[in-house]
């Protein structure tokens, strides 16, 4: 695979990331060069080897879901079955209802539609009750479909969080949530960030596992 250069005025020093598609890429801080940042990468070589072992071995969601498919819902896999009530076609998963044009072919665009739907009603709920828990200063609350990032602050106040978020479990949810409410009081993530995040959530090393065994499952 390729070497893709990321030029950055923020950075501070070289950094090598392996991204989705099983691409590397540099990022080079402003100092740097594009030979400096190949270099980098060859002497990182190691350990990109053992990012792509990591990567194949990685849990995937399924191409093309239909009824009988196990798909990550509430933090479960949890298969898709037909739901036999009304008269316009609908799937359940575990006691969740949701309406689809048809049973048969690919339900996953209707089925991912649904879910941002209930996340647009259950993240800002949740989240304007943890902020209301902690003396969060929280402005607005937002609800995206982030293919890079599970949730973001603004200094205005403003959280986004990702729609995929109610497919994991409630306390990977929270921890994201708090993660944001964090950056209200520190937006960066030094030592004092993760000091404060520590004290709103001390489970947040168990989510950022999970995270991290499970995203790809949620596609990120």
């Amino acid at each position: 695979m390729g070497l893709v250069l990321v030029p950055s005025r923020r950075a501070r020093s070289y950094r090598l990331t392996l991204r989705k598609d099983g691409t590397a890429a540099v990022t080079i801080p402003p100092r740097g060069s594009e030979s400096g940042a190949r270099a980098f990468a060859e002497e990182h070589q190691a350990w990109l080897t053992r990012a792509r072992a990591r990567q194949a071995r990685r849990p995937r969601p399924a191409a093309v879901w239909t009824v009988g498919t196990a798909v990550l819902w509430r933090g479960e896999l949890t298969e898709i079955r037909e739901a036999r009530a009304g008269e316009r076609p609908q799937v359940c998963l575990a006691a969740d209802v949701f309406r689809v044009p048809a049973l048969a072919g690919d339900l996953r665009l209707a089925l991912e539609a649904g879910f941002a739907r209930r996340a647009k009603i259950e993240l800002p709920a949740r989240t304007w009750e943890l902020a209301a828990e902690t003396g969060a200063d929280v402005k607005r609350v937002t609800v995206r479909n982030q293919r890079s990032r599970w949730g973001s602050c603004s200094a205005g106040g403003t959280l986004s969080l990702n729609w995929r978020l109610v497919q994991a479990p409630d306390f990977v949810r929270d921890y994201i949530i708090y993660h944001e409410l964090a950056h209200l009081r520190e937006m960066n993530h030094s030592d004092r960030f993760w000091a404060h995040v520590e004290t709103l959530c001390p489970g947040w090393r168990d989510a950022e596992r999970w995270l991290k065994r499970n995203g790809s499952l949620l596609g990120l």
